[in-house]
């Protein structure tokens, strides 16, 4: 009863400490502003705590409450929206005119509440305590830091029913980690995984004060680091220390990053030595479930904490052991139809791991135990311990080495590079004659591709020719009116005429006759040679130069130079012998009079049209 009376009047003159301590702290009016590079942040009376910014990482900012008058400089006790990321140094932390307290980008097109209490915030004030409070316009306490904790508990704050710490993620980074404290209602106050739910079987340390002393339990640490479970009728129902008579020192508790709950106490005078470890939850750092991560376990090594991966797995993240473990090979489930899995069953002994089974055989020896797990497609692992071999399927969680644990576990493994099976004669014969059906596949393929290419020259080919001579036919006869005149054969000279029926005139060396030219209805004149070539020959060239074939055609006066040459060019690309007929660049040069016309050798039939 004494000890009760004792820490209920410590309690007593810690509270009244912490409400003198308000009376005289600077108040934070409404307007009042903070920046990561200038003044970052507000001080407690003493500037033992300080609320503001504190860095995390390069030119990075988060706002929270820190030791500001200790050798131990930026100790962060509290964070205010721990899981968002951190801030830029362009950013503001404001207590605004309309009673809210804020981040504010500079661009003023953002702004975060770090607080979100009911009421209007009218001013705040930087406890010496380590709470930092807010209040309404009657100066009323309308929220403060004690009631929110993140990973620490300060003297004077209570962690009521149902209340939790979340360590952080590392020593350097303040979001959220891998484990949590909770006061429970059932009086216990236990550390779980993060991901955990509150059941027995999670848990790695507790107070096993389960049923005792109510449901409104509270963990209390007084300023001497006295820490204890009270209930509501201010009995205590279990003291976790009894307190310290070092003077000078201030305490705190805290869930660290490696999920040891841990007491601190820190000399106050800023010339004193570091930090101090005064009371830990445990003193074995593997008691953390699932420090490692899924699949790993832990062990010690030179008595330090380290992690390792079972056979056939290897780390997730190379330096991060938080990340787990990985299998490196897949088991497929034992279906392998074209390659035959030398499956093997690999042992860790003296390992302790979450026993969650499927399926729990009684078997005698631990031979037989393995070869279960082996023979059942859907079993990766199985535990063995007092006859009882418990199959599991992966992930494999929380796992740690003890030697006094006698629980062997087995785990199902094959090589990274599954092993063919052993060929036989069929099989070799089927490989063979596979091979010689690719091979016979791709010739064919590369004959067929040949071809192809082959059957798309000529289809071009023969459009590009057939496209020429659709040219010709329709408009190459045109073409050499404009620049020489054109050759005809007998046949086309007789289908001109029709048949040399309509007789128009008659010449020294043949009649002439009417024709037309059936492309484009042109009227010509058709000279049908009578007489030997050469007599026909010199009586033609008479007849040009008198010009009386030219009068058959038109009465049009028509320069007979140009004429001649042009009928002379006529007559030699009418020549039987293809041979002899002049290329079309050489007509030009005719024509245009660069070249001289000899007279040509022999003629059938002379065309003139105009």
């Amino acid at each position: 009863m004494a000890n009760s009376l004792l820490s209920f009047l410590v309690l007593l003159s810690a509270i009244y400490c912490g409400t003198a301590q308000q009376k005289v702290a600077k108040t934070i009016g409404q307007g009042s502003s903070l920046t990561p590079t200038g003044n970052s942040s507000w001080l407690s009376p003493s500037g033992l705590f300080a609320f503001g910014f504190y860095p995390q990482g390069d030119n990075r900012y988060r706002v929270g409450i820190f030791f500001a008058g200790l050798a131990v400089n930026k100790t962060v006790v509290w964070t205010a929206n721990r899981d968002d990321p951190p801030v830029s140094d362009y950013v503001t932390l404001r207590l605004t005119t309309d009673g809210r307290l804020i981040l504010q980008q500079q661009s003023q097109d953002s702004t975060t509440d770090i607080v979100n209490p009911d009421q209007s915030v009218s001013s705040a004030s930087m406890l010496d305590t380590g709470n930092f409070v807010l209040y309404d316009s009657n100066q009323k306490k309308i929220w403060q830091s004690f009631d929110h904790p993140t990973d620490t508990i300060l003297p004077g704050q209570i962690l009521s029913k149902d209340q939790e710490l979340f360590s952080s993620r590392s020593e350097s980074d303040y979001s959220t980690g891998l484990f949590r404290l909770k006061m429970q209602s059932d009086s216990n106050l236990v550390q779980y995984p993060v991901d955990a739910t509150d059941a027995p079987k999670s848990a790695y340390w507790n107070t096993v004060t389960y049923g005792i002393g109510g449901v409104n339990v509270t963990l209390n640490l007084d300023p001497d680091g006295h820490l204890y479970l009270l209930n509501n009728s201010a009995i205590i129902v279990k003291n976790l220390t009894d307190g310290f008579p070092e003077k000078q020192r201030i305490y705190l508790l805290k869930i660290d990053p490696d999920g040891i709950l841990r007491l601190y106490s820190f000399p106050l005078d800023r010339r004193g030595s570091s930090s101090s470890i005064v009371w830990q939850s445990s003193v074995d750092r593997c008691d953390p479930k699932g420090i490692c991560g899924l699949n790993g376990y832990c062990t010690f090594y030179d008595n330090e904490p380290k992690c390792e991966c079972p056979p056939g797995f290897n780390y997730v993240s190379a330096g991060n052991w938080t990340a787990g473990c990985k299998s490196n090979y897949t088991a497929d489930r034992c279906k392998n139809n074209e390659r035959r899995i030398q499956y093997s069953m690999r042992s860790l002994e003296n390992t302790l791991w979450e026993d969650d089974p499927y399926s729990v055989l009684k078997l005698k020896s631990t031979e037989e135990c393995k070869s279960a797990c082996l023979e059942d497609c859907d079993c990766e692992a199985a535990f063995y311990k007092d006859g009882d071999c418990s199959k599991q399927k992966l992930p494999l969680r929380y796992g740690r080495r003890l030697l006094s644990e006698s629980n062997i576990a087995y785990i199902k493994w094959a090589p990274s590079t599954p092993e063919k099976a052993a060929p036989t004669d069929s099989k070799t014969k089927n490989k063979k004659e596979r091979r010689l059906l690719i091979l016979l596949i791709s010739v064919s393929l590369v004959a067929l591709t040949f071809m192809v290419v082959i059957i798309f020259g000529i289809v071009a080919y023969r459009k590009q020719v057939w496209a020429y001579k659709k040219i010709l036919a329709k408009g190459s006869i045109q073409l050499m009116e404009d620049i020489a005149p054109r050759s005809f054969t007998y046949a086309e000279l007789e289908k001109v005429t029709n048949g040399f029926q309509e007789e128009i005139g008659r010449g020294a060396s043949g009649t002439i006759y009417k024709g037309t030219l059936q492309f484009n209805n042109k009227v010509v004149a058709v000279k049908r040679l009578e007489k030997t070539l050469a007599e026909g020959e010199k009586e033609f060239q008479n007849e040009m130069k008198n010009n009386e074939l030219a009068k058959l055609v038109t009465d049009r006066a028509t320069n007979m130079i140009k004429f001649e040459r042009m009928v002379r060019v006529g007559l030699w690309c009418i020549l039987d012998e293809p041979s002899l007929r002049p290329s079309m660049k050489k007509v030009l040069l005719m024509l245009e009079g660069t070249v001289d016309i000899p007279v040509p050798p022999s003629f059938n039939s002379y065309l003139t049209a105009i």
